[in-house]
Order: C-alpha cells, then sequence, then structure tokens
C-alpha cells in the first residue's frame, strides 16, 4: 500500500513540476503592445474597484479613532483630528463584549472540528465509494443549498423552543456538528482529483473503507479541508440572523449580537467612534485569517476544479 501511495504521489508531482515549467515559459514570453494596453486599462479598473470596496472599511477604521464632535461635525474626513484610542479600551471593558467572544468560540470549536469531520467522511463517501442511490442522494442534499434559512428559521424556532434548546448555544452548535453541505460538495470535488487506485490498493492490503479514509484520503485533502474550516470560521464568527433568533438570554449572546446590542443602545447617544471600534476588533480576527491563508484558499478552489 505504502509502494502505491509513493508512486502515485511521485506521479502528481512529476505533473505538477510539468505544469509549473509551462507556466513559467508562457510568462517568459514577451507581450504585444496590444496586450499591454489591454493589461493596464483592466489594472487601473480592478484598482478602481478595489478603492470603492475598501473605502468603508478605512472609513470604520478611521471613526473609531474619532471624537463625537468631529463624526457630527457635518465635514467629511477621514483623518482623525485628534486621533482618540480610548473607545477601545472602553469596548474591551464591557463585560458582555468579552462574553461575546467566548460564546461565539463555544460555537465555533465543536462546530469545526465534529462539523469538519463528518463533512468530509460524507465527501469521501460521496466520492470513493460505490452503494445505491448515490447519485440521488448527493443531489438532494445539494438541493438543500438553494432552501435559504429565511424559509426554516421558523419552523426551526419553534421546534427548538419546544425542545427547549432557545436559552443556550445548542440551537448554534448541534446543526453544525452534522456538516456543511457546501463544505461536502468543495471536499467531494477535490478526491475526485484523487486518484481511486490507491483506495483499491489499500483494500487489497485489507484495509477498511474508515481506514482509507483516515489514513490516505484525509491527508490528501488536509489543504482543501483547511481552506473549508477557514472559511466556516468566518461565516460562524460573522453570523447574525441565526444567534438574534435562537439566543434569547443575554448570557448566550455571540459576537455579533452584542454588537447589536451596542448599535441599539450607543447610536442614541451619538457614540459612533465606540461602535466602528467594537466593529473593528470584531473584524481582526477573520481579516487576519484571511490575509494569512488567502494563497491556500485560492490554489485550494482552483485545484478543486481539476479532475
Amino acid at each position: 500500500m505504502s509502494a502505491a501511495v509513493s508512486s502515485d504521489t511521485k506521479r502528481l508531482e512529476k505533473e505538477a513540476k510539468k505544469m509549473e515549467r509551462k507556466r513559467k515559459n508562457s510568462a517568459q514570453e514577451p507581450l504585444s503592445k496590444k496586450d499591454k494596453t489591454f493589461n493596464i486599462i483592466i489594472f487601473i479598473i480592478l484598482l478602481c474597484g478595489a478603492l470603492i470596496m475598501v473605502f468603508p472599511l478605512l472609513y470604520m477604521v478611521a471613526t473609531s479613532f474619532m471624537t463625537k464632535n468631529q463624526i457630527l461635525s457635518g465635514h467629511f474626513t477621514v483623518l482623525p483630528d485628534p486621533i482618540l484610542i480610548g473607545k477601545y479600551s472602553e469596548v474591551l471593558s464591557k463585560g458582555n463584549f468579552i462574553t461575546g467572544i467566548f460564546n461565539t468560540l463555544k460555537v465555533e470549536i465543536p462546530v469545526l472540528l465534529i462539523g469538519g469531520f463528518t463533512s468530509s467522511l460524507a465527501a469521501f463517501a460521496f466520492a470513493k465509494m460505490e452503494f445505491r442511490g448515490k447519485g440521488g442522494f448527493f443531489l438532494a442534499l445539494l438541493a438543500t443549498i438553494m432552501i435559504p434559512f429565511a424559509v426554516v428559521m421558523i419552523p426551526q424556532y419553534v421546534l427548538f423552543t419546544k425542545m427547549r434548546w432557545t436559552n443556550s448555544l445548542l440551537p448554534l452548535i448541534i446543526p453544525g456538528c452534522f456538516g456543511n453541505v457546501g463544505m461536502i460538495f468543495f471536499l467531494r470535488q477535490n478526491l475526485f482529483g484523487i486518484p481511486k487506485d490507491l483506495m483499491e490498493a489499500a483494500k487489497l492490503d485489507g484495509c477498511t473503507y474508515f481506514g482509507c479514509y483516515w489514513r490516505i484520503f484525509l491527508p490528501l485533502m488536509k489543504g482543501a479541508l483547511g481552506t473549508q474550516l477557514m472559511l466556516w470560521f468566518m461565516g460562524i464568527w460573522n453570523d447574525y440572523l441565526a444567534p438574534a433568533i435562537f439566543l434569547r438570554n443575554e448570557r448566550t449572546w455571540t459576537l455579533q449580537v452584542v454588537i447589536r446590542s451596542f448599535n441599539s443602545y450607543y447610536a442614541i447617544q451619538s457614540d459612533y467612534a465606540l461602535i466602528m471600534a467594537a466593529s473593528v476588533i470584531a473584524m481582526l480576527p477573520t481579516l487576519i485569517l484571511f490575509f494569512l491563508f488567502q494563497r491556500v484558499i485560492v490554489e485550494s478552489v482552483a485545484i478543486s476544479g481539476i479532475k
């Protein structure tokens, strides 16, 4: 089994090196004047679009350092004068803000660990195993993506209320532990790029289906799985609608619900700098994760489309 895995790994590495050499050779070819002009125009258009999209983010950060008089002065500016950093310490001194962070982490950790495992296991079953009705089951599972949350949130609320879960984090944790349909689809596409001969060789050596998944395919798809877990982390961290519906008790509020309460309370006092400071702090983990792993995310998405 190890020899078969090693030979297939070497073959994949050779193909990757060959593709890399072709890419470098094509990149070294001189561009014509028409191509250069076209690239410059495209670059300017993309730069303008990027500035338009990033400006609200920059203005939010700048507002968090402004005084109340500067924000309400009526003169548009993005340069704080003077620069105040006290709002960040004020936000962190609020007990419900720190509690919101910990409540969000209480949802993140079990959902990502258990849900990531069940999603990868389901993806392996749909990609490498043969059983009756596999195509129909997968299409039915994939069809659930087209059902918006607004359609099922009221039935879910009634169900969780009857189960007496609405005063806890269980409505956010338990459904996520059964997996994520988008992750299952992505990992299934990624597994199609891995030769099925590896599993056949492992089965000849007496390896079970779960053994094939755990020893062979899970290590090979760890890059795609890590990418999906990071994206899922961002989704849970920024989720507002579901926590706002299911969480009645203030002690169980997640971070985004706490920021909502800041918005409703401090907006009356026109303390917009504090609201912006809370939003900046809440945004930092997802922003840092994206910038650290954006190359891995892009590469994983590109590889998943190659069969």
